[in-house]
């Protein structure tokens, strides 16, 4: 078995690079990177297409992107930040790739490895004022 395939920090990294992904096609498509305030204004539908079969779905504070080997779903936190992840988030992401992340399509073992990540003071939470959505702590030298 790959390393790959048995930690938690290449998940989030995948996450995080996917979502980096999902936000530049946005960015190039409707001039920005979090579209939450033209889908609320009625400037965009709350789903639709980006470009090719790469298709978006707006949700709460949320967006869902149809990526052709994955979806994958963030939410937007304080000032449109994307870099924010929690244990649902990454357990759908597994679960879209299972070949790659079978042990965490279990999400008691991603959730007890997530606590874990937490306890060591790998990951923090975001801000005060998010839904739980957590990012990696900066390493302070």
């Amino acid at each position: 078995m790959s390393i790959k395939t048995n930690n938690l920090e290449q998940l989030i990294l995948e996450f995080l690079s996917k979502v980096e992904r999902a936000t530049t096609l946005l960015e190039e498509k409707f001039g920005m990177r979090c579209i939450l305030g033209l889908w609320r204004s009625n400037k965009i539908e709350r789903c639709g297409t980006i470009t090719g079969n790469i298709t978006y779905e707006l949700h709460g504070v949320g967006c869902a992107v149809y990526l052709p080997e994955a979806c994958i779903d963030f939410d937007y936190g304080t000032d449109g930040r994307t870099d924010g992840f929690d244990v649902w988030r990454l357990y759908l992401l597994a679960c879209e790739l299972p070949s790659q992340y079978k042990k965490y399509t279990d999400k008691k073992v991603l959730k007890s490895e997530f606590d874990e990540y937490i306890a060591m003071g790998k990951l923090e939470k975001m801000s005060p004022d998010t839904n739980d959505l957590y990012v990696f702590k900066e390493q302070r030298t």
